[in-house]
């Protein structure tokens, strides 16, 4: 994702204090941005320690989560960290988990003064580390660039407050919404810019997920393919109720180097579901709904209990109608390209079976893009 040059200050408003708060604490969240996507289920958090106006540290979590980004500053800061300033991009965990609580460790460092964002939703923190900063003597100053904080580790947030990822659809379509000829040609309707572009949002999610239709027509690999970032590939995950996926399939033969998941009903034939084991796929077993597929509310939610904070959905169009009439779109990623296919085209979206206006899907239109000669339209869930 990308964040905005930060919230505008101006003389009249703001100290010579509160500019440089907000400063460094954009460059916090920027680095903070790097382990979106390999840090899951920890949030990803980014920490500038500053001394005398000079940066004498920086950090971002690490791949799996830890070590922590105030870890990882403090570390590069070393004695230069007693009596600095921190500014961390979320409220410093205060927990035993994996590695001790981040409090401690600026505690122990010597830090002067602290200053974040947001608390932390999670349980486990909520206000409890700024309090045990608080108590030791130390400064902490809260509330510079919330928005843009709660932007950055929004997919964290959701997981803490409703059980699942953050759900973001991607669309790649002509300007008439279609996403392959008539006889099923698709190859390549946006051009490179756009393909690298979402090859990216791959490397910046923890999983992709795709229809049962889309995996047997298209064969995917679902992987990140930019120099480089190849082992930032995301979790794939194919929506496959009856398990039609074949046993051949790329996404079922590199199982074993790329984690591959299949969200499938709990009656699913049990002799193909041992095969999909064997290949080494992990098999989430939900209910149906009342269609006959997987609940995807209950799919979502088994996805949040295994700690996926950020989901993007790359098709077909039956996956994309039943997600977004279930409400379970976040955010929508739409690429346009300067061509038309006309009305026998395959459409993105699938019918809605909608007979008014009012139930129609509403969205904001957050920002749009020229990425080579295609356009990116970013849309969020209209409140």
């Amino acid at each position: 994702m990308k964040i905005s040059s930060g919230p505008s200050a101006g003389p009249e408003t703001d100290s010579v204090e509160e500019r440089r708060d907000q400063h460094h604490m954009m460059q916090a969240l920027r680095l903070a941005e790097r382990g979106l996507g390999c840090v899951w289920p920890n949030p990803a958090v980014g920490c500038v320690i500053v001394a005398g106006g000079a940066v004498v540290g920086r950090g971002w979590t690490q791949p799996g989560g830890r070590p922590h980004g105030e870890t990882e500053a403090l570390a590069r800061a070393g004695g230069a960290a007693r009596g600095a300033t921190a500014y961390v991009s979320l409220e410093p965990c205060n927990h035993w988990g994996r590695t001790p609580p981040c409090t401690g460790a600026l505690i122990e460092a010597g830090i002067g003064r602290v200053v974040v964002p947001i608390e932390d939703p999670d349980p486990r923190v909520s206000g409890s580390g700024i309090a045990r900063l608080r108590g030791t003597g130390i400064e902490v100053r809260s509330g510079v660039c919330p928005d843009e904080a709660r932007a950055v580790n929004a997919g964290f947030f959701m997981r803490i407050r409703e059980g699942r990822p953050l759900v973001t659809l991607k669309a790649a379509t002509s300007l008439d919404g279609r996403i392959a000829t008539r006889t099923g040609e698709s190859q390549w309707i946006t051009g490179p810019l756009s393909r690298q572009r979402a090859h990216m949002l791959r490397a910046q999610h923890d999983a992709v997920m795709v229809g049962a239709g889309t995996a047997v027509a298209d064969d995917p690999a679902l992987t990140c393919r930019l120099p480089g970032l190849e082992e930032r590939s995301p979790v794939r995950i194919v929506v496959d109720g009856s398990l039609r996926l074949p046993l051949t399939s790329r996404l079922v033969a590199t199982a074993g180097d790329v984690p591959t998941w299949i969200v499938c009903r709990e009656d699913a034939d049990p002799v193909r579901m041992k095969g999909f084991e064997a290949a080494g796929v992990e098999l989430l077993r939900v209910a149906p709904d009342d269609t006959g597929r997987p609940d995807l509310g209950a799919a979502l939610r088994a996805l949040g209990d295994r700690g996926v904070t950020r989901l993007l959905v790359e098709g077909g169009g039956v996956l994309a109608a039943a997600l977004l009439r279930a409400e379970l779109i976040d955010r929508l990623l739409w690429f346009r390209a300067p061509l038309l296919l006309g009305g026998d085209g395959l459409p993105a979206i699938a019918g809605f079976g909608l007979e008014h206006l009012t139930e129609a899907t509403r969205l904001v239109r957050t920002s749009v893009e020229e990425v080579g000669d295609d356009l990116l339209e970013t849309y969020a869930r209209a409140a």
